[in-house]
């Protein structure tokens, strides 16, 4: 095995996902297809909008959320009425448990804090149970985008300082290799070089292949 995880994209997800990993001791390869100038993807240049139910800082404004009173904002939008919904449902209860319990605490133990005032992304409809968040839920990042992936890049690159985490920058993954019903590895393209700024187009020009395995997922 190349390593015990691999991790596909060096997005936010990619390194959360890695920094999870590395607290629990394992070994990581971290596959992107853009260069390290990249790192955090999209995230990088967001908002850095956080989503909390019944937080400090909405207590603060005198803005009144709950649990259910999100899952009512979030079944508008959903509207789960199908049976293939169950699993979309269940997840996003979990999410909305997690954004109201733990969520605060994990991320301010990774160095994360917020501004104090929080703004209403996506208000949607006016009706009690229309889709949108019927109260302001969008809790800013101090530092925005970069204040959101700095947390979770610093202990990505203290994995790789502690030799539990390699990058494979300009590795574009084309194929997930699957062994008796499990995926067991990728495959792809090794692009050619880039000094492109973050965010600018990159050529797709390859110059090798790759193949990569870790352990079977379960």
């Amino acid at each position: 095995m190349d390593s015990d995880v691999i991790v596909v994209g060096a997005g936010l997800a990619g390194l959360v996902a890695t920094a999870e990993l590395v607290e629990a001791g394992h070994t990581v390869l971290l596959v992107d297809q853009e260069g390290e100038q990249g790192i955090g993807g999209q995230a990088f240049w967001s908002f850095g909008g956080v989503f909390l139910v019944d937080s400090p800082q909405q207590r603060r404004m005198g803005i009144k959320d709950s649990v259910e009173l999100v899952m009512q904002d979030w079944r508008g939008s959903a509207q789960f009425d199908r049976e293939e919904d169950k699993w979309p449902r269940l997840w996003a209860e979990a999410y909305v448990n997690f954004a109201t319990g733990e969520k605060r605490a994990y991320l301010k133990e990774r160095g994360h804090s917020l501004f104090p005032i929080v703004g209403w992304a996506e208000r949607g409809g006016a009706l009690a149970e229309g889709h949108g968040n019927s109260v302001p839920r969008f809790h800013i990042t101090w530092g925005t985008g970069p204040g959101i992936v700095e947390p979770f890049e610093k202990i990505v690159r203290q994995g790789v300082a502690n030799g539990l985490v390699r990058f494979a920058f300009r590795h574009q993954v084309d194929e997930l290799i699957v062994s008796n019903g499990t995926v067991t590895g990728v495959r792809g393209t090794i692009l050619e070089p880039t000094a492109a700024e973050r965010a600018a187009p990159t050529s797709r020009v390859g110059v090798g292949e790759f193949e990569f395995t870790a352990q079977p997922s379960s």
